[in-house]
């Protein structure tokens, strides 16, 4: 029995505690889904009247020295405070852009710490710094230092994406994490439905960042409520920390604690069987065959998806009609896209379910070409199909990502593929504002594609036991690099 096995035989597949320690980490999340969505409102495209004397009210012209912005929808953004017009639009950019340069850094760095010095301390930093970060962005005086802080929001967002993922995941059982796919991203559809909101009754950018972090000061007390990973634990061999955490769930979940100690026991000896190391690191991903294309292919995937989401993601901001409304009805469509990750998840192999998913926004994104202009229910339409398909995708990337690697550089790599991810993410505003529209989602469309044809290499893992070592990955005679 492996020890994977061993912790869903102890607390069960998913019972009372592992539900509130989902709540706890979906509630905490917050800021963190925030700023992955409020770019449209904080950094949107402005419409503006120049008051200069050699082009007085024209609209949009450049240059323009003195702007008089259209407050109707928002009334002050970073675009309006700072000028981001004109020659300066490539700092709205940068803006937007230097989240995802953030995400890759804190993917890299909470990746190592959480796979080093445990999930609980990687997770509960990456809370703490995500309200702290997006709290003093707002006493910005000059760009730079909202891009600088704009970086440092990122590197605890990529922290907090990553790490609260793995430990509910590893919290588990292998029977239920069709099902976590869905639950863990309630909290980024309950932030996403919420957010233009708030943002609807507080249009200055910096009113809203004050609102989207500090109520969620309390996440520091999570230091006293989230329990470290058994899983972890059981790979680091620190048996009798392991024992008491698993003894502790099991009272709670009503599951017997007669035999825990040996099970535990059995199961760091498993473990420790197939490997010395106790922890791993990013070079480890690339000494050992399986293990280093899993790694090359991954990164590239996440890449290609993390571009077409955030791409299609501004495009929505930018349609015609209130933007408020345009925001809650995409993020109303995400509710059965959670519901189709979840059947899919259940009833489908994970390499059919992601190639579908890629499929459909790739094609959804051609379709959006060749609407006739004017068509604004239809280009909505199709642009919340195409952000279904890049949404589900991502969601079940992360689910095959952290099924394909094993527990002692599950973190590192998924690290690792995020950067590739940021990388896709940090591009997608440049792409978004190319200027000829059908060059810029074309280029999403074929990225899609792309995606989907490089999920065709990779192993298939519905319903495996989570593996605890580089060495059992290796031997695992059912994890082919081929499609069976």
């Amino acid at each position: 029995m492996s020890a994977d096995d061993t912790v869903e035989t102890i607390i069960g597949r998913f019972g009372k505690y592992q539900t509130w320690i989902l709540f706890l980490i979906s509630i905490g999340r917050f800021p963190t889904e925030y700023q992955l969505t409020n770019v449209v409102f904080i950094i949107p495209s402005v419409e503006y009247v120049c008051m200069d004397e050699n082009a007085y009210n024209l609209t949009n012209h450049c240059p323009c020295e003195n702007p008089q912005y259209d407050q109707s929808s928002i009334v002050s953004s970073v675009t309006s405070t700072w000028n981001l017009i004109c020659d300066r639009s490539q700092l709205a950019s940068l803006a937007q852009s230097i989240l995802q340069v953030g995400i890759l850094f804190g993917s890299i760095f909470y990746g190592h710490v959480s796979d080093r010095y445990g999930r609980k301390f990687a997770s509960i930093l990456s809370l703490v710094s995500e309200v702290v970060f997006v709290a003093l962005s707002t006493v910005s005086s000059q760009v730079w230092m909202f891009i600088v802080f704009r970086f440092f929001i990122g590197t605890a967002v990529g922290g907090t994406m990553l790490c609260c993922y793995v430990i509910v995941i590893e919290l588990s059982g292998k029977s239920f994490r069709p099902y976590m796919t869905g639950l863990i991203e309630l909290s980024y559809i309950l932030s996403y439905f919420t957010l233009p909101i708030i943002a609807y009754f507080l249009r200055d950018w910096r009113q809203l960042q004050w609102a989207t972090s500090l109520p969620w000061v309390f996440v520091i007390l999570y230091y006293f409520l989230v329990p470290e990973s058994p899983r972890w634990l059981i790979t680091m061999g620190q048996k009798e920390k392991a024992t008491e955490i698993l003894t502790y769930i099991a009272k709670k979940n009503n599951m017997p604690t007669d035999n825990i100690k040996e099970l535990v026991e059995k199961a760091v000896m498993e473990t420790q069987s197939f490997h010395t190391k106790q922890y791993g690191s990013y070079i480890d991903l690339f000494k050992t065959p399986k293990i280093r294309i899993y790694t090359l292919i991954t990164a590239f995937v996440w890449m290609c998806c993390a571009h077409t989401f955030f791409g299609i993601n501004q495009y929505i901001g930018r349609l015609q009609g209130n933007i408020y409304l345009n925001v809650m009805l995409s993020s109303i469509s995400l509710v059965p896209g959670i519901i189709l990750v979840i059947l899919a998840s259940l009833y489908l192999r994970r390499k059919v379910a992601v190639i579908t998913s890629f499929v459909t926004a790739g094609v959804s994104l051609l379709v959006f070409i060749v609407l006739p202009s004017g068509m604004r229910a239809a280009e909505l339409t199709f642009a919340i199909i195409g952000q279904i398909g890049a949404y589900t995708s991502f969601v079940q990337v992360y689910l095959y990502s952290s099924e394909i690697f094993p527990t002692v550089v599950r973190n590192s790599a998924m690290g690792f593929a995020s950067v590739f991810g940021r990388f896709g993410g940090f591009i997608a505003p440049f792409v978004v504002n190319i200027g000829i529209e059908w060059v810029s989602i074309v280029i999403f469309s074929v990225l899609a594609f792309c995606a989907a044809f490089l999920c065709y290499f990779l192993p298939e893992t519905k319903d495996i036991v989570l593996l605890n070592t580089i060495d059992q990955t290796e031997k695992s005679n059912r994890d082919e690099i081929t499609s069976r």
